[in-house]
């Protein structure tokens, strides 16, 4: 089976290509539960791209013949960290290190340059010396489903960009795989804290993991990602 989807501008990561959270969870949308999503090559914007869904349970996105990303099912098996409390992902939030410098500062999810009502504008600042980042989210009206929820996909692109703060120095990192369980559901305007922490390191490849609470601390989403440095030298 085959259909199209097209990502709009607005949910760019870099400025050319999809946000990597956001494109994972729109391919996740056709796997039943857990969902691990490989991007394989930037997703473009603002051309039609095909589902082909003929290899179930595997699911391809593809440019033409050139295959995008990948879906499967998967399991999480992810420890968790506490979270902070919302207070002290705002007092995080306020040293986040892409107001002074940004590869992507028009990222949906992170960027700077974003408007409240755009982007997401969730900015992961240090909260400890554990280099865990926090920072607050409030999902703004335009992220909601018929149903009055936020969009699964808005929630995978806010489990994205926090492993990458919590990971990178000064090099650039994209995704390059997502592996995400939602089991929360959250409104528009609901107080959240998003969360990143580092797992490991293995050459050019990071391994971050990523949760949303809400305010009062219940689990509504986990994620575990490999992030790839471009460029440079190894750290």
């Amino acid at each position: 089976m085959r259909e199209n989807i097209t990502i709009a501008k607005r949910f760019c990561g870099p400025s050319d290509s999809g946000n990597g959270g956001y494109v994972c969870g729109l391919l996740a949308s056709y796997i039943d539960g857990t969902a691990e999503v490989m991007l394989r090559q930037p997703p473009p914007l603002e051309k039609p791209l095909i589902v082909d869904r003929s290899s179930s349970p595997m699911v391809l996105l593809r440019n033409g013949d050139a295959v995008v990303a990948q879906a499967v099912p998967s399991t999480l098996d992810l420890d968790v960290p506490q979270p902070p409390i919302y207070e002290q992902a705002q007092t995080a939030s306020k040293g986040y290190a892409g107001f002074h410098y940004h590869p992507f500062p028009m990222c949906f999810v992170c960027g700077p340059d974003r408007s409240p009502g755009d982007g997401l504008r969730i900015f992961p600042g240090r909260l400890d010396s554990n280099g865990i980042v926090a920072s607050p989210w409030i999902p703004h009206e335009s992220l909601a489903d018929e149903t009055g929820y936020v969009r699964n996909e808005f929630i995978w692109a806010c489990l994205d960009c926090p492993g990458a703060f919590a990971v990178i120095d000064k090099l650039p990192v994209v995704l390059g795989k997502l592996t995400a369980d939602i089991p929360g559901r959250i409104h528009p305007g609901q107080r959240c804290v998003a969360m990143g922490w580092k797992i490991a390191k293995e050459g050019r490849k990071y391994h971050a993991g990523t949760a949303v609470f809400s305010e009062t601390g219940a689990l509504l989403g986990k994620a575990r990602a490999v992030w790839i440095e471009l460029g440079g030298n190894k750290a």
